[in-house]
């Protein structure tokens, strides 16, 4: 039970290295002056989903639900 605890231990670590990355790769939500004279609505503001960014907000929720999993296996098993 002790390596199992190691290994989940381990990977929350890496989880939470690479969960930390990817918030700080990411662009911030405000568009800033742009919104205001319409320019967020370009090719790139209409198809974030597909892009790079996109695929950055998708891998982000799913490191935040295993973070939160990971830590209340973690938090269980301590006893």
């Amino acid at each position: 039970m002790a390596v199992l605890r190691i290994i989940v231990t381990i990977i929350f670590i890496l989880i939470c290295i690479a969960l930390t990355i990817l918030v700080l790769m990411q662009e911030g939500k405000a568009s800033g002056l742009g919104a205001i004279s319409g320019m967020a609505e370009t090719y790139w503001g209409k198809n974030k989903g597909r892009s790079m960014e996109g695929t950055m907000v998708k891998v982000t929720k799913y490191l935040a639900v295993a973070f939160i999993v990971i830590a209340a296996i973690l938090n269980i098993s301590r006893f």
